[in-house]
């Protein structure tokens, strides 16, 4: 009786308002998804989400009962003062000592009887020197397999004070892609000096004394000019054949060579 009711008052409604019933339906079932999600936001976000913030606020008290586990690199200094103030000076300096050592905290509290670990193998140091050409230019790098194999890193370098030997001997060590690329082109025999003008502190700091690049064709001139006087202004080691030497200044116009070439593997034929 009531469902009969019910029907005739909805019939008249809709004859009345001249609403479709295709609006109804998707009116009562938006209303059933708005129902649904507010009994699901109320069943699954915490009581204190938003007490503080747009998280959830208990977190706090969670966090502030775990246990304290890192004690930091200035608590390393009341027992270390030597090898913290080596470091301090030194290109580890913001690497902090449990990065290295692991967690401190119980070692701080009891240094007899919680040891900190010493890493001697050679998987720690590769985390960070690794080759990898997505890290910064002059950032020192190996290749672990061929990089002294066998020897653990600490036998030529002091992790608390890495400097020489582990200051680069030459381009290679920090450059090493360019190296590779550079040791199969045609210009192998030729040193990174030629064209670069590298002040002996770039090994130290590289990024505050960049090395000299050329800047104008006329430096590659030297050997690929048309003619090229090599005796006199190219490099020993720049034996050309022929077909490498160009009219410089209709060959390029007004674009410079290494926008065409480039210079450690001018791989462009003539």
């Amino acid at each position: 009786m009531i469902f009969t009711k019910l029907n005739a008052k909805g019939k008249w409604l809709l004859n009345r308002f001249n609403i479709p019933r295709q609006t109804i339906a998707l009116g009562l079932l938006f209303g059933i998804l708005v129902v649904v999600f507010l009994a699901g936001r109320a069943l699954f976000v915490p009581r204190s989400f938003g007490l503080y913030g747009h998280y959830r606020g208990d977190a706090i008290k969670d966090n502030e009962s775990l246990a304290i586990q890192f004690a930091g690199s200035t608590a390393c200094a009341d027992c270390h003062a030597d090898i913290f103030d080596l470091k301090a000076g030194s290109f580890h300096a913001n690497v902090a000592c449990e990065v290295c050592h692991g967690a401190a905290a119980d070692h701080i509290a009891d240094p007899g009887k919680m040891k900190q670990s010493a890493p001697r193998e050679r998987g720690l140091c590769p985390l960070c020197h690794n080759y990898n050409p997505a890290r910064p230019t002059g950032f020192p790098q190996i290749i672990t397999d061929r990089h002294n194999p066998g020897k653990p890193c600490m036998k030529c370098h002091n992790p608390h004070d890495p400097k020489p030997p582990s200051v680069p001997a030459g381009c290679n060590e920090c450059h090493r892609a360019i190296a590779n690329q550079l040791a199969v082109s045609p210009h192998a025999a030729l040193d990174c000096t030629i064209c670069h003008d590298v002040p002996e502190t770039h090994k130290i700091s590289p990024r505050q004394n960049r090395p000299g690049k050329p800047n104008n064709n006329n430096f590659c001139g030297r050997c690929h000019a048309k003619p090229a006087d090599t005796s006199t202004n190219a490099p020993p080691a720049a034996e050309l054949i022929p077909t490498h030497r160009v009219e410089i200044k209709t060959h390029a116009g007004r674009y410079l060579c290494w926008e065409c070439h480039y210079p450690h593997h001018p791989e462009a034929g003539p």
